[in-house]
């Protein structure tokens, strides 16, 4: 509750400070002056509440939606020795994170996966794949296991949300601003709003948008170094570092031979360093690295 609380006041603060440094700069002026009957305070709150609304409403159905659109199966009574182990392993890091047992799941998966999800951090859900526990050994899993435990103790799904929550915000904001001047300063519309002010909020959101994504994703990337660095915390650095080469060579695809085949390979160069802005995840060898340099 604490981590919700601080970052809507952080938003209503930034919002604040916007529409502060926009009176300042005699912005509500200069729209006057051009026939700009913009509220920027009605947009702030209107950009606010559209920006929140999707990310939580995205949060809180989330354990539902993972449930339905893995087809995770709940261990509710384990019946088999696995099971049992993973059970008794899931219980014993959620209760040295200080946090209350999350519901423990398997979904059928060929690939080697886990995630975890849930609207806060004693009512989530863990679950891996059947692609994970029949390519790893058990300390492997267990520091995955670890990995996803870290996220919820560290209440990153909640605090994801809110990023993006504050991010869809300025987009929502920027978009209709810059709509409504274009619309009336370059097409001179004295009423309303004319097909300009639609088509330029559409590409303004767009573009926006993309910028947005990069932000939240970069934090993504930051909160699995934390995740890494809990999982190893909660069983060792080896076995979270062994648990990172078991992905890398079970799902990374080798690097092609010299030559044509590389030649015409589809990543490398300019695509790689704009590619990492989109990337959810770090790449699994500065993991690795990140975890080795600790010892």
């Amino acid at each position: 509750m604490k981590r919700i609380l601080l970052f809507l006041a952080t938003n209503f603060a930034v919002l604040m400070v916007i529409s502060l440094v926009f009176k300042l700069l005699g912005f509500d002026g200069l729209l006057a002056a051009n026939n700009m009957d913009l509220n920027l305070s009605a947009v702030l709150v209107y950009a606010a509440i559209a920006g929140f609304a999707g990310s939580l409403i995205s949060l809180f159905m989330s354990k539902g939606m993972a449930k339905r659109s893995m087809g995770v199966q709940i261990i509710e009574h384990p019946g088999t020795p696995f099971e049992h182990w993973l059970m008794q392993t899931v219980s014993r890091q959620a209760q040295s994170s200080g946090i209350e047992m999350p519901e423990v799941g398997i979904f059928d998966s060929p690939d080697p996966n886990a995630f975890a999800t849930g609207w806060n951090r004693n009512a989530a859900l863990v679950a891996v794949s059947t692609g994970l526990l029949q390519h790893m050994t058990k300390d492997e899993v267990e520091a995955v296991v670890g990995h996803e435990i870290s996220h919820v103790a560290n209440g990153d799904m909640v605090t994801l949300t809110l990023i993006q929550g504050v991010v869809n915000t300025f987009v929502v904001f920027l978009s209709t601003v810059i709509g409504h001047l274009i619309d009336r300063v370059v097409f001179k519309t004295e009423q309303g709003h004319g097909p300009a002010y639609y088509i330029v909020s559409m590409i303004a959101q767009v573009l926006l948008s993309i910028l947005a994504t990069m932000i939240v994703m970069w934090f993504s990337r930051y909160r699995e170094f934390k995740a890494d660095a809990g999982g190893a915390r909660l069983t060792s650095n080896r076995k979270m570092a062994d648990a990172l080469r078991r992905l890398q060579t079970a799902t990374e695809p080798r690097d092609l031979p010299s030559g044509e085949f590389a030649a015409f390979g589809i990543s490398g160069g300019v695509g790689d360093g704009l590619r990492r802005l989109f990337m959810s995840h770090p790449p699994l060898e500065e993991r690795i690295a990140v975890l080795q340099g600790r010892g």
